[in-house]
């Protein structure tokens, strides 16, 4: 059995390595966003809990979240393992999350840190584009459309979002650095942190990931 965190800084890949990792090690990728997104959707009790919160603007409660995790790590496709994304988002969460699996006799068992220096990263997201119509994800030095600002897959205007201007960029950062960065030190006092230079072409991050896991 597999249980991973991935950690990482916006920009640093996590979403593509945890598409990958999802796909070779055939675990389910478990974010709290989609979590939300589905009780809310079948109007689950704590769906309609956490809509409370998210209609009045204000952030589901750690106590919802974990209660939402913990149903979701009883589903079957997680038995054999998963791929936490997003979560946890600071030590207390992952105090709770930890509690929490040592009462099932479980643990996390990899914590892969994903470092990438900070001017990488404002640059990695600056550049960033997506389709306004088909949301396909352009990058204007790795991947440009063939077309200038003209999608690729479906010829829709391809836009910068709003959140990947270099202001909002640091921002973010600034917010990951206080909140979630902690983490790295939290697992690595736990003896299961392995941290990787991302600051690499694709193929060489996820080969170190490989060697992390077997």
């Amino acid at each position: 059995m597999k249980r991973i965190i991935l950690l990482g800084p916006p920009g640093s890949g996590k979403g593509t390595m945890s598409e990958l990792i999802k796909l070779d090690y055939e675990l389910p990728t478990i974010s709290t966003g989609d979590i939300l997104r589905k009780n809310v959707a079948l109007g689950t009790d704590l769906g309609k809990q956490a809509k409370a919160f998210m209609e009045k603007g204000e952030l589901v409660p750690d106590s919802l979240i974990l209660d939402l995790i913990a149903a979701r790590l009883e589903e079957d496709d997680a038995k054999n393992g998963y791929l936490l994304d997003g979560f946890p988002r600071n030590t207390a969460q992952a105090d709770a999350l930890g509690e929490m699996l040592a009462k099932a006799g479980g643990q996390i068992d990899h914590a892969i840190y994903l470092a990438v220096p900070d001017e990488v990263l404002i640059s990695r997201i600056t550049s960033r584009r997506v389709c306004s119509v088909c949301g396909a994800t352009y990058n204007t030095i790795t991947k440009p459309p063939k077309e200038e600002d003209t999608c690729d897959v479906c010829g829709g205007e391809v836009i910068q979002r709003a959140d990947d201007t270099e202001e909002t960029a640091r921002n973010r950062l600034e917010v990951y650095n206080n909140e979630t960065h902690p983490l790295v030190e939290y697992y690595q006092g736990k003896g299961i942190l392995s941290e990787i230079s991302a600051d690499a072409p694709l193929e060489d991050v996820y080969e170190k990931i490989q060697a992390v896991l077997g």
